[in-house]
């Protein structure tokens, strides 16, 4: 079912309840998204099956569906909805997504949107205490296809690869090496980096060959700095 359409249900006269309540607005939320461009039905879907409060701090919660990044500790923060669903929607690029390796794991809301997306979902994070947590935000949601692991996300993960689609939620200098390398020929790379002359942009590198990738230029955008090592 549309998003639309959904919303239209949502905004139906009912007894409100706290469950009703997120449900109407993460179908506003969804909604606000797809007026602003988003038009792959899938990832809509699959961010209106996912509610965001629970991966929220409880004193965020009122303002779980605003289309902001918030604070989540650690000088992390879960992404804006609009960016989550742009990115997905340039991973996925219509395709079926396979195994996909997710680099910054945070509070854990992309990891589970994209166990709606993808066969296999593979997710790094750096931070162990949000690690933790992501483990802790994503248990109650059973998804088996999700695996998460403490790591370097900038080395990737060589016991998973080759990867059909890689995301990356922070932004380097450059797509790390790594990276690419794990990246299957005809896969696909989207990622955050910083411009010479200052802000952050969309990225979407495409693995051509063995020994060929070809890269474009999309969105504006701004994610806390890709790290090495763990803590």
């Amino acid at each position: 079912m549309a998003a639309s359409n959904v919303l239209a249900e949502a905004e139906r006269p009912s007894v409100t309840t706290p469950a009703l309540a997120s449900d109407r607005m993460r179908a506003q939320m969804v909604s606000r998204i797809e007026q602003r461009g988003v038009s792959d039905q899938r990832v809509l879907s699959a961010m209106l099956s996912v509610p965001r409060h629970p991966f929220v701090d409880a004193a965020l919660a009122s303002r779980a569906y605003e289309d902001s990044a918030l604070p989540i500790g650690h000088g992390q923060t879960i992404s804006q909805p609009y960016i989550v669903a742009r990115m997905l929607e340039l991973l996925r690029n219509g395709r079926e997504l396979g195994h996909v390796l997710e680099v910054g794991t945070g509070c854990g809301y992309q990891a589970a949107v994209l166990g709606r997306l993808a066969r296999l979902v593979v997710s790094i994070e750096r931070i162990k205490a949000l690690h933790e947590l992501a483990r802790d935000n994503l248990r109650p949601m059973r998804l088996p296809n999700v695996r998460l692991h403490f790591g370097d996300g900038r080395e990737g993960l060589l016991t998973h690869a080759p990867y059909d689609a890689i995301v990356l939620a922070a932004a380097g200098e450059e797509a790390p090496k790594p990276l690419l390398a794990q990246l299957a020929i005809g896969g696909r790379l989207v990622a955050p980096v910083a411009r010479p002359g200052g802000g952050q942009q969309l990225i979407v590198v495409d693995r051509l060959s063995e020994d060929r990738w070809e890269s474009r230029q999309f969105d504006d955008v701004h994610f806390v700095p890709l790290r090495f090592g763990t803590t």
